[in-house]
Parts: structure tokens; sequence; C-alpha cells
């Protein structure tokens, strides 16, 4: 399974491009695309990040919805129509897209952050302001996670 973990703040150069941290390239090898791909959070000012495995899994969830219903409409829209696959160059870089670099208000910095089978990308300062809140409201909830058992040959 394909797991990102940490938080890498990285510099963009002047042309778009911005290194992927290391241990998210060893993470996305043995993929069908050497690269990421990457598409606006709907929630978020940042970038959702992934390996095409995950996005291949996204499609069938998606797939299993009403076809032509609303929420499989906008689903749709929001995460495979804005995907962008970025190739990873010699140098372990990729060249943002502009739209991308936009939406998450992305200059000179990025921060890669792991989130598991995903990640994300922001801008440092927005990242901290948005794990700030974050953490706050799972003290202030009291958030617990239970641990799924293992299954076989975990």
């Amino acid at each position: 399974m394909t797991l990102f973990l940490s938080t890498y703040v990285n510099k963009v150069d002047r042309k778009g491009r911005v290194s992927v941290p290391a241990s998210f390239r060893a993470a996305l090898q043995g993929q069908s695309f050497h690269g990421i791909v990457a598409f606006r959070s709907y929630k978020d000012s940042a970038i959702i990040g992934c390996g095409m495995d995950f996005m291949e899994r996204l499609s069938t969830s998606v797939t299993d919805l009403d076809l032509f219903s609303d929420a499989q409409d906008d689903l749709s829209a929001t995460i495979f129509a804005d995907a962008h696959q970025l190739s990873l160059d010699g140098d372990g870089r990729i060249l943002l897209a502009q739209n991308l670099a936009d939406h998450a208000e992305i200059t000179d910095q990025a921060a890669f952050v792991g989130r598991g089978e995903t990640f994300e990308i922001w801008q440092p300062e927005a990242f901290n302001q948005r794990l700030a809140a974050a953490r706050g409201r799972a003290k202030s909830q009291g958030a617990t996670l239970s641990l799924r058992p293992r299954g076989n040959g975990e």
C-alpha cells in the first residue's frame, strides 16, 4: 500500500518546478504513471496529490454512484476533469500547473503534507494555520481512533 508520511517544505523555482520529497517518490515507485496525479481540493486552498493507483480506486468509487446523478456528475468533474498528471523529471521535480499553484496560493515554497494514501501540497503558512486549527478541534473534541484489526497477511 502506498503511504505518504510527514511534512516537507521545498522551494519552487522560477519556472514553477518543485522537488517531490524522496520518501514520496519512493512510495510512488511501481505505479503505472511515473509521477503524481494532482487536483484542486474543493475543501481547502490546497492541492490533493496521489498515485495512479489511488485515482483508479476513486474512479471505481465514483462509478458506484448512480449514473447521471448530481453527486456522480459533481464528483467526476471536481476530481477527474480537474486532475493533472505531473511527470517527475530526472531530478525528482514536477512542474506545478498554474491553476493548481494559483488555487493553493503557492509561489516560492510548497509544503508536501502526508495524508496516508494521499498527500496535499500547501502554501506553508496556510498549512501551519490549518494544522493548528485541526489540532485544536481534535483536542477539544477528544478525538479518538479505533484501529482496524489486522487482516490476513498484514
